[in-house]
């Protein structure tokens, strides 16, 4: 792994706030693009999510599930009731049934069809039967309690919202996302897995993975070393202080919202959210 190597070691500066920076998979994806992903990224998305939130055409437009991202949720919602009401794997009616739960017939048709493909591949192959699981969420419950990170030169909250934890028959404590939909895995996501089990399950040896749920797809296990997790920690660190600076350089200066949250317009735009409310969206100058 190359993070070890490439991370620049600095001090952080006296915080002008109380509360202190947070970091999470997401704020990452924000501020740093995805192997591959560099010419699509745009700071201004970031400005949109994290700084004007509330903002009300920002916080209408956030609100606005895609038909990708509900079918994420209805996917995720689906297993844990599989597992929440266990006697459904057995049933040859099981689909139908997790189906209803999950009022699936109040979504669109698309979302109606991916959904409930994922419920038949899952109850064909139930990956998680037997598996002595510690944690399986909805999906649904929020942001979960951070955890608080204090070192010597940096202090962060760390945000780690895990779908499945379960234990390996080695006693590996295993950190497992659920993905659907056609877009690769992003390691970084595991590695935040990896650095809050560190804080939450201290005990146990870690490691983390992916599973598509439509396309029945696991990926590689992913683990790290002790010295590792510390290059990783540091890196988020930096990352939860850059957008921390960040937001004070707008609240300061609000009207430089675009200097702050550098826009990167172009085609991609179309797929922003926020290009009906964005000045520099690639969508209103190619239509212009």
């Amino acid at each position: 792994m190359s993070l070890a190597a490439n991370i620049l070691f600095y001090q952080f500066q006296a915080m002008s706030t109380p509360e202190s920076p947070f970091a999470s998979y997401h704020l990452w994806s924000l501020v740093a693009p995805a192997t591959s992903q560099q010419r699509w990224h745009c700071q201004m998305r970031r400005g949109f999510i994290k700084a004007r939130q509330h903002e009300p055409q920002v916080k209408a437009l956030s609100a606005t599930a895609s038909a990708s991202q509900r079918i994420g949720l209805l996917a995720q919602k689906g297993v844990y009731e599989f597992h929440h009401h266990k006697y459904l794997l057995d049933r040859s009616d099981g689909v139908e049934q997790v189906a209803q739960i999950l009022k699936l017939s109040a979504s669109t048709e698309e979302v109606q069809q991916r959904v409930r493909q994922i419920l038949q591949n899952y109850h064909n192959d139930p990956l998680l039967l037997d598996k002595q699981i510690v944690l399986l969420t909805r999906g649904d419950e929020g942001f979960p309690k951070p955890i608080l990170i204090t070192q010597q030169n940096y202090r962060f909250r760390l945000y780690a919202a895990m779908d499945c934890v379960f234990i390996e028959s080695d006693r590996t404590l295993h950190i497992l996302d659920f993905k659907t939909g056609k877009s690769p895995f992003d390691q970084r996501q595991a590695l935040v897995y990896l650095l809050a089990a560190r804080y939450l399950y201290p005990s146990y040896q870690a490691v983390a993975s992916f599973y598509n749920l439509e396309l029945s797809k696991k990926s590689e296990v992913i683990s790290v070393t002790q010295s590792e997790l510390d290059a990783i920690e540091l890196e988020i660190a930096h990352i939860a202080q850059k957008h921390q600076q960040d937001l004070q350089k707008y609240q300061q200066q609000n009207n430089h919202f675009s200097q702050v949250f550098l826009p990167n317009p172009g085609y991609h735009c179309r797929f922003c959210p926020f290009h009906s409310i964005c000045e520099f969206s690639g969508v209103k100058s190619s239509s212009a």
